[in-house]
């Protein structure tokens, strides 16, 4: 979460288990930029930064795995850039909803993806840079398209080809 010093909140990544965080404060030294919310109960492990940095000398493979990491979080925040940049609010929605459809969701036999739903529309507003009020509107229009079905705590995409394509630009 990065925040605004008007206290708005831009939601700049989710994370999965066995994932990490505060990388780039232990290799530059500089405090971290953002702060980290956990949306359910959850264990960490934390490595002092003199530690890490011994690893990082001592295990190339390490090292390498790191790099490839930091390569492709800059990847995909390059396509975050792309997307606030060049799709309206409607397109924002379409494609955030899809990435996480594809990072976290789960294709059933018959071909729709369903994702656990931990997120408020606060939290989609904050993921793409507009209200919750606008969220609130833009999902009601893609559950009236027949592209997202809202079920208790889980979301399901019936095709999620469709809902990528109206995403895109």
């Amino acid at each position: 979460i990065l925040p605004s010093a008007e206290g708005e909140e831009a939601i700049i990544a989710t994370l999965r288990v066995g994932d990490f965080f505060g990388e780039l404060a232990i290799l530059d030294g500089a405090p971290r930029s953002t702060t980290i919310t956990a949306l359910e109960s959850l264990e960490t492990f934390a490595l002092p930064r003199d530690a890490f940095r011994d690893l990082l000398q001592r295990d190339p493979s390490l090292r390498d795995a790191l790099l490839a990491s930091l390569a492709a979080e800059l990847r995909r925040l390059t396509s975050q850039v792309e997307e606030l940049h060049f799709l309206d609010l409607p397109g924002r929605l379409a494609t955030r909803l899809a990435r996480l459809a594809g990072e976290a969701g789960e294709a059933a036999a018959s071909g729709p993806v369903r994702l656990d739903w931990p997120y408020t529309q606060s939290d989609l507003a904050g993921m793409i840079g507009g209200t919750r009020q606008t969220v609130n509107r833009l999902l009601a229009e893609l559950v009236e398209a027949g592209l997202v079905v809202v079920d208790r705590d889980t979301l399901v995409i019936p095709d999620l080809a469709a809902l990528a394509r109206r995403g895109e630009r």
